[in-house]
Formats: structure tokens, C-alpha cells, sequence
């Protein structure tokens, strides 16, 4: 006969409680984010197509739902749920803001809400520091970088990559936004690890001195579209995914965090695929990169477009709920589940 299961609390998680978990472990979560990828590669994950909440009245904005399940050791299922509002930054408020609701893997039952916009940035840039990493064991370590785009998630990125000891002899940046571009070289000139840091007046110069190149707009289409830009081949991280044109990415090598996911929702593969009419331009997953099944070629720029799998939310939120009980901060929501008798 099976035990009855109890249902759990219910807990919320605040920003500064979360931002306080993370806090100088990019190290222990960029291995996070490699574990949980290879979960998924072994199939050790449920992770459906995101679904995207648009509005004819607000063009711009979309509201997104990643639901995931994780499997291994510690499973747990969930959902992210994330607003993309660009116009927010005009009025002086970030443009995304998100939670994360963690299910339990027994009952179903929810038993944490976490503020999710630093968790989302978090896993981003673990992802992207994790993709750099992999992908430059195979050609010379970069040691010039761009970030096209520099909001919240380039700040990660900077900060993920430091931490995990990359250093460069300069850094250029790019902002549509010049208050913007003029913000985070202030911030990146903080750093030791930043070189020379010079503020472009175009994307292009920022990818012609550049031997690592992150992308961090809020691009709904592309707005790169000359190859020739790209022919020093460097290491692209495409964590935005809409800015190349098809043609960059058919003369690039492609790596993908899942096939599946990123050829969707008219992304620069998905375009690509769709000016093609097939997938031959992808050279596989990180996974495939992570495991030596596939080894990038060195002869032509190399893109990683990562889509962002609500997998790694969940292993993330996960992490911080575990630290922030682990501390004796948990703050659980007396009789949020109330009404618990069948008949009454």
C-alpha cells in the first residue's frame, strides 16, 4: 500500500533573497547549467516549445511560459513565466520581469514562487560562459570582445565570463542607447579583466575588433546582414537570437543548446531553415560539444544560438530554494492550500 503524501508549504522567494543565493557562485552554477544540459541531452527532461503571449495592441511586448520537468536525482517540475515589455526602459523600469513557480514532483502541487528575472539572467549567462568555454577549446581563446547590446543580460554575461577567469585585452561595446553603452562600460571598466573598453558608434566595429562577440539586443528581426563582417571568424554568442541575417548564419558553423527549440519563433536559424528548406547548417548541440561527439570547424565564424530551455530555470530556482531553506530565510505562506477535505 502506498504513503499517503503530504502536501507541501508554499514559499516565496524575493529578489534580494534570491540575488543573496547566487551571489559569487557563478562557478557552482555554470556547473549547474553543464549537469542539467546533460540531463536533457540523455533525455532526462521534459521541456515543451515555450508559449508566447502577444498583444495587438502592444506590438513590441510579449509575455512567455516555459514549462519544463527535471528528471535525475532531484526531480522537479515547474514553469517560468516572463513579460518582455522594451518600452519599460523609457520609463526608467527594466524591460523583463518574471516568476518562477516550482511544482512538486509527487503531489503537483506548487510549493515556491521566486522572483525570476535574475534567475533567468543567471542561467543565461552560465549558459553563455559555459558555450565560450567549449567552444574556444578547439581555436585560439579570444582575447578581444563585444557586447552589441549591453542591458541586464550583457552585464551577466561580463560578470559570468570574469568570474570564470577570462580576461581580455579590450572590450568594446554597442548600444543603440547611448546612455545605455555609456552605463556599462562604466561598469565594465570596474573590472581588471577588461582591457582597453571603447564605446562604437556602430555593430560592425564592434565585430570587426572583436574575437568573441555577444549579442544582447532586443532584436525582433535581424539587423546584421553582411557575412564580411565575420570573416576573422569569431565566436558569436547569440544569446538573443534575432539579430543575423540567414546568410551569416548559413556561412557560419551553428551550435545549438536544442534543435528543436531554437529553429522556432523566427529566430536567425529558424530563418535560416526556412530560406533552405533543411537543418544541414546546424553542427549540433553544446551537449554534443560538452561530450566530444562534435568538434566545431575553425575555418569560418562559429555562432552559438542558445534558446534558453526552461529546464535550467527549474535547475536554478531549484538551487536558490534549497540555499535560502538551508539559511532558515524561507518565508512559507501559512494555509495557502486551504481548502484540503474532498467532501467537506
Amino acid at each position: 500500500m502506498s504513503q499517503p503524501h503530504l502536501v507541501p508549504t508554499f514559499a516565496v522567494i524575493s529578489g534580494a533573497q534570491v540575488q543573496h543565493a547566487l551571489q559569487d557562485r557563478e562557478k557552482q552554477i555554470v556547473d549547474l547549467v553543464e549537469a542539467t544540459y546533460h540531463l536533457h541531452a540523455a533525455g532526462e527532461s521534459v521541456n515543451p516549445p515555450s508559449y508566447f503571449l502577444r498583444f495587438p495592441d502592444r506590438p513590441t511586448a510579449r509575455i512567455i511560459a516555459l514549462p519544463a520537468s527535471i528528471g535525475g536525482p532531484a526531480p522537479v517540475d515547474g514553469i517560468k513565466w516572463i513579460s518582455s515589455f522594451p518600452d519599460n526602459v523609457q520609463a526608467g523600469i527594466p524591460r523583463a520581469s518574471a516568476v518562477l513557480i516550482l511544482n512538486d514532483h509527487d503531489t503537483g502541487y506548487p510549493f515556491a514562487c521566486l522572483e525570476s528575472s535574475i534567475i533567468s539572467a543567471t542561467r543565461t549567462a552560465a549558459s553563455a560562459a559555459l558555450a565560450a568555454d567549449h567552444l574556444t577549446r578547439s581555436r585560439l581563446r579570444p582575447t578581444r570582445i563585444g557586447f552589441i547590446g549591453t542591458g541586464l543580460i550583457a552585464r551577466y554575461i561580463h560578470t559570468f565570463l570574469t568570474a570564470l577567469g577570462w580576461s581580455f585585452e579590450e572590450t568594446g561595446v554597442h548600444d543603440l542607447s547611448v546612455d545605455s553603452a555609456a552605463g556599462f562600460r562604466d561598469h565594465v571598466r570596474q573590472s581588471d579583466a577588461a582591457g582597453q573598453v571603447t564605446v562604437h558608434e556602430s555593430a560592425e566595429a564592434v565585430i570587426r575588433s572583436s574575437d568573441l562577440v555577444v549579442f544582447a539586443t532586443i532584436a525582433g528581426e535581424p539587423h546584421i546582414g553582411d557575412p564580411a563582417w565575420f570573416d576573422h571568424n569569431p565566436l558569436v554568442l547569440h544569446v538573443s537570437l534575432r539579430d543575423l541575417a540567414p546568410e551569416i548564419i548559413l556561412a557560419s558553423a551553428n551550435i545549438v543548446d536544442d534543435v528543436d527549440h531554437c529553429l522556432k519563433a523566427d529566430t536567425s536559424p529558424h530563418l535560416a531553415e526556412q530560406l533552405t528548406g533543411n537543418r544541414d547548417f546546424l553542427h549540433g548541440t553544446l551537449a554534443d560539444v560538452m561530450t566530444g561527439r562534435v568538434t566545431p570547424p575553425t575555418d569560418r565564424p562559429l555562432v552559438f544560438s542558445p534558446f534558453g530551455l526552461g529546464v535550467l530555470d527549474l535547475a536554478v530556482g531549484t538551487y536558490v530554494y534549497k540555499e535560502t531553506a538551508r539559511s532558515g530565510h524561507l518565508h512559507v505562506i501559512e494555509d495557502f492550500f486551504h481548502d484540503l477535505s474532498r467532501h467537506g
